[in-house]
């Protein structure tokens, strides 16, 4: 059967259509699979690819900038992947950079993803080994999520029988919590304890009221407490005072046995005794002592109107006309 001239053209057209079609469809392949452009080819090794096949992508920053070419198995855990990385963008892939594989979507395909570096390295050259890092896969999570579940089951279980216990009142928190003698005894020690911390409190406000009815100015326990000088000086004056009055005692019981010896001996002393002009010696004598006792009555006046004494002294007075108005 001859074939007409519109079959030819209808056939012409079809064949250059399909031609078209097919020289498109090698070049979208060529251009995804960078068959036409000038690459490189670098290297990473990997423990575990997660499913990784040769043709996908390998990402920079997350643009497309190569495919995975070739993947080997060196030895356990060891995978070496090659990618083959356009030259125009590995200029910009620096030698510290990280690669990393992981999912292109929630169900997608497997990708490389080349992460950029801290350091300013120089770029990496055909023939490189990149570091990687291994991200945790869907396994590992689903298995992790598995053992985790377990676990939760076995404290489940555990948290269940201590209740049981604790129901039976067995161990010392079974007890605790169904022995009511035990808990009323537990409530009157926290009891006695409130109370003794109340009484604490009250018997340190107390104290507090007391140390603030000291007068500090004027009192000598203020004096005492605030003046760290004046309280050395009064602390010299009373033992001075104490020394002094175990030897005015002594000096008593001497004069008392001397005055006894003159009265009833007949030696030296009585004779002294009956002897006029020695009579008005001691005349004399005690007629200084009265003088030297006025001289003392008016130091003791001095004293009164002493900084360090003179608070003691107002606080004397004080207490006798307390006392005078009482009576």
């Amino acid at each position: 059967m001859a074939t007409t001239t519109s079959q030819k053209i209808k056939l012409g057209v079809f064949v250059i259509l399909g031609t078209l079609i097919l020289i498109s469809a090698l070049f979208f392949i060529g251009n995804r699979q960078h068959l036409f452009t000038k690459n490189i080819s670098i290297y990473a090794q990997f423990e575990n690819v997660n499913g990784l096949q040769i043709g996908n992508n390998v990402r920079y920053s997350g643009i497309n900038v190569g495919t995975v070419s070739k993947i080997e198995m060196l030895a356990e855990s060891r995978i070496l992947v090659q990618m083959v990385v356009e030259e125009s963008t590995g200029k910009f892939i620096k030698k510290d950079a990280i690669a990393t594989i992981g999912s292109d979507g929630l169900v997608g395909s497997m990708v490389v993803n080349i992460l950029p570096g801290k350091e300013n390295l120089k770029s990496v050259i055909p023939g490189d080994t990149i570091e990687t890092y291994s991200r945790i896969g869907a396994d590992d999570m689903l298995s992790t999520l598995n053992q985790t579940n377990e676990n939760a089951a076995l404290l489940t279980s555990d948290l269940l029988k201590i209740t049981n216990k604790i129901l039976e009142a067995k161990g010392t928190l079974g007890v605790l919590v169904s022995d009511t003698i035990l808990a009323q005894d537990i409530k009157l020690i926290l009891n006695n304890l409130k109370e003794t911390s109340e009484q604490t409190t009250l018997a340190m406000q107390k104290i507090n009221r007391e140390l603030a009815n000291i007068d500090f100015n004027e009192s000598i326990a203020g004096t005492l407490l605030s003046d760290t000088l004046a309280r050395n000086r009064l602390e010299k004056i009373i033992i001075s005072l104490d020394s002094s009055s175990h030897e005015i005692s002594g000096i008593t019981k001497n004069v008392n046995a001397m005055i006894k010896e003159i009265k009833e001996g007949e030696g030296a002393l009585n004779y002294f005794t009956q002897n006029r002009e020695l009579v008005e010696n001691i005349d004399t004598t005690m007629i200084n002592f009265k003088e030297s006792s006025i001289k003392l009555n008016e130091n003791m006046e001095a004293l009164k109107h002493n900084f360090f004494f003179r608070g003691y002294f107002r606080k004397l007075e004080r207490q006798k006309n307390r006392e005078a108005q009482k009576n």
